[in-house]
């Protein structure tokens, strides 16, 4: 699941790492680009509720054959695309497919895991995201250089066509065979919409990780326009800033598991670690101020960090609150809900890179995510939390 979590980031970070070129040879406007962003996440919001409820009920390994097949063409379309129309059409297709990739990766851990490994064990499924991200300028822009950026696409395609043989292989253990085991179908019910930590929960989510999708999508074009950083420059150091959010997931993994081990109150425990990520938040402000490129890149790098410590401290909490039996479907909501939001923003925010007004961009992906964790927070304030019920 590592891989796979690889794999569909290498799929949807190319596009983002080759922009400048790629808008260019196109005659693609910045604010064009943050409709194709969207069209992606706007497939990758519906796909992910619908992939994690069809995970929970029907298997994690053929589901995740069919979603990954889907994908895997999906991204190699991109080479033949030449046009807006094209690219929205090619990126809503990755979108939707790529729904499947965290759903199936937290289902696999609760189908795999104890619940004291889980924290850690959701960090290793969901890492290979950043480490992808970490790695697709290493190894796209190489491919990039020798024949150009269409080939990229072809080489995405490729490797996750391997990846459906290796998975074929792996998921013949029992666990990953059999749907459900008997303690979820006993714990399995319906998600009660109307409970506010439902609502908490995909606020944190969406709001609270807009960094990352701020420093994959738009840190290219502020990098290109206002900095004049040239591609090739770029495809030298992008691979930084994601690198803390792979420090994060472990990190943040870690602690969130030892710091609930010892009969400490788990939401309390999910409380305390939001609130550090509030904090943690406040330094992106700064970034249009920052001179230095490499402080620029440190900044994004500890950006990148926080926001991967909120993926796996809300997560961690919706799997307590909700229950495992709808670990497909909890991962899901999430991730499409933070893909709703950043198809929402991610235009306004290509508008500003086109207007240059970067203080401004910098600015809103700093209080956005305050806003997701105050009512993350206000939610599970200590008398609110009292006589939850989880499900229906």
């Amino acid at each position: 699941m590592l891989l796979v979590s690889l794999i569909s980031y290498i799929d949807r970070n190319t596009l983002a790492l080759l922009a400048p070129t790629i808008l260019a040879e196109c005659g693609l406007s910045g604010e064009q680009y943050g409709f194709i962003i969207s069209a992606f996440s706007l497939a990758y919001m519906a796909g992910n509720p619908l992939w994690g409820r069809w995970l929970d009920r029907w298997g994690v390994r053929n589901g995740m054959l069919v979603a990954v097949a889907f994908w895997t063409v999906a991204s190699a379309s991109h080479a033949l695309v030449a046009g807006f129309v094209g690219f929205v059409v090619a990126r809503a297709a990755l979108g939707f497919g790529e729904g499947a990739t965290f759903p199936g990766g937290l289902r696999t851990v609760v189908q795999t895991l104890p619940a004291r490994l889980r924290s850690r064990g959701v960090a290793i499924a969901y890492s290979g995201g950043s480490l992808g991200a970490v790695l697709t300028p290493l190894i796209v822009t190489p491919v990039y250089q020798v024949f150009g950026w269409r080939a990229a696409f072809l080489f995405t395609g490729l490797v996750g066509a391997l990846w459906l043989v290796a998975w074929w292989w792996i998921s013949r253990r029992p666990e990953l065979r059999s749907v459900r085991t008997e303690v979820e179908r006993a714990e399995a019910g319906r998600i009660n919409w109307r409970d506010a930590r439902l609502w908490g929960f995909m606020a944190s989510y969406a709001m609270g990780c807009l960094p990352l999708a701020f420093v994959m999508y738009q840190a290219p074009l502020y990098f290109s326009r206002a900095l004049g950083k040239t591609q090739v420059e770029l495809g030298m150091v992008l691979w930084i800033p994601p690198l803390g959010w792979e420090c994060g997931y472990f990190l943040w993994g870690w602690t969130t598991d030892r710091l609930r081990m010892g009969g400490r109150d788990p939401v309390q425990v999910y409380r305390w670690m939001t609130l550090a990520a509030v904090v943690g938040t406040l330094p992106l402000a700064l970034g249009s101020h920052l001179e230095s490129f490499g402080a620029l890149l440190l900044l994004l790098f500890w950006a990148m960090f926080v926001a991967g410590g909120n993926v796996i401290v809300s997560i961690s909490y919706a799997t307590y609150v909700f229950t495992p039996a709808n670990a497909g479907l909890i991962a899901g909501l999430g991730a499409g809900s933070w893909s709703a939001f950043v198809a929402l923003s991610m235009p306004v925010f290509g508008r500003m890179m086109d207007a240059r007004e970067w203080h401004m961009a910098f600015l809103a992906a700093t209080v956005i995510p305050l806003v997701g964790f105050a009512v993350w927070l206000w939610v599970n304030r200590p008398q609110a939390a009292r006589g939850s019920l989880s499900v229906e």
